[in-house]
């Protein structure tokens, strides 16, 4: 499981400054702060995706618990590696995701609505603030997996 929050966090081109949490079947799965927010949830290191979701299974992940990116994971197959090719691999995906810390759903709804009008009081700072430009429908496949890759299995290489 925790080797998914990182794919999760390469994937949206997050920085992983944030808690998160995984909830398969009623039973979370995270990394236990030592915060005293109630029960602590299953260590995500000691969990394997195959054996807490099974195929047809979908689950949630819940990542910045101020911004609230909830997501939600259906395992639809398990397929066989294929020879030569580097895993983790991003198939398809449309649209540019939200940078870290923009505020949520709403905070990103925000920040595309001023980044849309030249003529709004935040136009420039917000500009700045997402690296002097922010295409909303963009998405790149190729720089997606080559940020997984960071992330692949030594032993493929």
């Amino acid at each position: 499981m925790a080797r998914l929050h990182d794919v999760i966090q390469r994937a949206m081109g997050w920085q992983d400054y944030h808690l998160h949490e995984f909830e398969i079947a009623g039973v979370r799965y995270g990394i236990d702060d030592g915060e005293d927010w109630g029960d602590p949830p299953k260590d995500e290191r000691r969990a394997k995706l195959d054996r807490v979701a099974p195929v047809g299974i979908s689950f949630a992940y819940q990542y910045d618990f101020g911004d609230c990116w909830d997501h939600d994971i259906e395992v639809e197959a398990l397929l066989p590696k294929e020879a030569g090719k580097l895993y983790p691999m991003c198939v398809a995906g449309a649209g540019a995701c939200p940078p870290e810390d923009c505020g949520g759903t709403t905070g990103f709804a925000e920040l595309l609505e001023v980044l849309a009008d030249p003529e709004h009081d935040e136009h420039e700072s917000m500009l700045e603030w997402v690296g002097g430009g922010f295409g909303a429908e963009d998405f790149d496949l190729a720089a997606v997996n080559e940020s997984l890759s960071f992330i692949a299995d030594r032993r493929q290489r």
